[in-house]
């Protein structure tokens, strides 16, 4: 039942829906796909990347349109981040990902305490 076509719908228009908010949809679909489907790691990654292309783009055209996103702000990281995909890519070949894998889940639990506890500082 977790499988079908209509499930699958429904979660990409959610995780489509918190992409536009900036929440982090790609990295819930991770987790949805692995751990809900049964989804190979890799596959799932797949997946996760064609899922982030749309969905970012949308969310910064809105953002470029309401003057919120500036060119000169968004090329350096933009550029650098190219360069480190392209580098990732061309060392991940032939690399167990199993290691990265466990750091990416303890990064997650990381980040999640972390929002779990945070409290905004008070501006003097």
């Amino acid at each position: 039942m977790l499988n079908s076509f209509w499930i699958a719908v429904l979660v990409g228009a959610i995780l489509g829906f918190l992409s536009g908010l900036g929440i982090g949809g790609g990295s819930l679909l991770l987790l949805w796909l692995t751990m809900i489907s049964g989804m190979a790691q890799e596959q799932a990654r797949i997946i996760n990347l064609m899922f982030f292309i749309p969905c970012a783009s949308i969310a910064c055209l809105f953002r470029w349109k309401d003057g919120k996103l500036k060119a000169k702000n968004a090329l350096p990281p933009m550029l650098t981040g190219l360069c480190g995909a392209f580098l990732g890519n061309m060392v991940s070949q032939g690399l167990d990902t199993d290691l990265f894998r466990k750091f990416f889940g303890i990064f997650f639990i990381v980040c999640g305490i972390r929002e779990i506890c945070y409290r905004p500082r008070k501006l003097r």
